[in-house]
């Protein structure tokens, strides 16, 4: 396999897991963070200093900056899920800009708009990929659960959720401490594999991007929104001379789904063992009367 296709591949896949995160908060309950990325770099600069600074062991570096992230989600999470849906995405927005501004003036610390540099690379495509594939599953079985059936009730209907007796602010909280920790280990992934990270790789634009992943493929369904994860992230590093112009393709596309297909490129469709065995009797139907005619 080629270098380039490796790198394009293991970024792919560091992607995906932080779209999995954003596919718990925007897809289950409806709720839009614009401020995502900065948990990304509290992953990402945490575990990075904790390896530079106190040599400390990759693996326990990855598991201290996602817990860190996750008590700073926490702190933030705590009155942003009562917030209505609208004013969530803006105090996200904010807390991100105020992590970058954050990132940029420590600069002993941090390096500040330099970057973080001497990262050892530890991260290579297996680690990744095996990641993006337990990421993914982990999103699938909260999906599934009491958790991700209350998210998808009051994603419907606030009101009616609590009318049923389920308790709103709660689940809410734990949809944004999952999507927090999947989305700063996205970050810890990214850092030792890049062996550099800067606050510029982290504004509101890479959370919109996500954010557009998931309704791209499908904001209902996580197979659509890993799809629109792979396609929407590996395009641009396939086509590099293209690169200027990947808001320009994202706005286009966006368009064309919110006009042909609003409900995303598969819609509520999800890769299931029913469905996987459901098509392959549909398929095995046609191809028989296919021959009897």
């Amino acid at each position: 396999m080629s270098a380039l296709v490796t790198n394009v591949l293991t970024q792919v896949c560091i992607t995906l897991i932080a779209v999995a995160g954003v596919y718990v908060l925007t897809g289950l309950t409806g709720m839009f963070s614009l401020g995502q990325a900065a948990f990304m770099a509290i992953g990402a600069y945490a575990s990075g200093l904790l390896v530079i600074r106190l040599d400390v062991p990759f693996a326990l570096a990855a598991l201290l900056a996602v817990v860190m992230a996750t008590g700073i989600g926490y702190l933030i999470g705590y009155p942003v899920v009562r917030l209505r849906r609208d004013y969530i995405s803006l105090v996200t927005l904010g807390f991100g800009e105020a992590i970058a501004a954050l990132l940029n003036r420590m600069t002993t610390l941090t390096g500040g708009a330099s970057g973080l540099t001497g990262i050892p690379r530890k991260v290579t495509l297996s680690i990744a990929l095996v990641s993006a594939i337990v990421a993914i599953a982990l999103a699938a079985f909260f999906k599934s659960s009491k958790y991700g059936r209350q998210c998808i009730a009051l994603k419907g209907d606030e009101l009616a959720a609590k009318a049923m007796g389920i308790h709103v602010t709660r689940i809410k909280m734990i949809a944004f401490l999952l999507s927090v920790a999947l989305t700063s280990y996205s970050g810890v992934l990214y850092a030792f594999y890049m062996s550099y990270v800067d606050p510029s790789g982290f504004g509101w634009k890479k959370s919109a991007d996500w954010v557009i992943m998931v309704f791209f493929g499908g904001v209902n369904s996580l197979t659509g929104s890993t799809l629109g994860a792979f396609i929407l992230s590996a395009l641009p590093q396939m086509l590099r001379d293209l690169q200027n112009y990947r808001y320009v393709i994202y706005a286009v596309l966006v368009l064309l789904i919110l006009n042909f297909k609003p409900s995303g490129l598969l819609g509520e469709w999800e890769l299931t063992p029913r469905h996987i065995r459901d098509t392959y009797r549909r398929l095995r139907s046609k191809i028989n009367t296919k021959k009897e005619g």
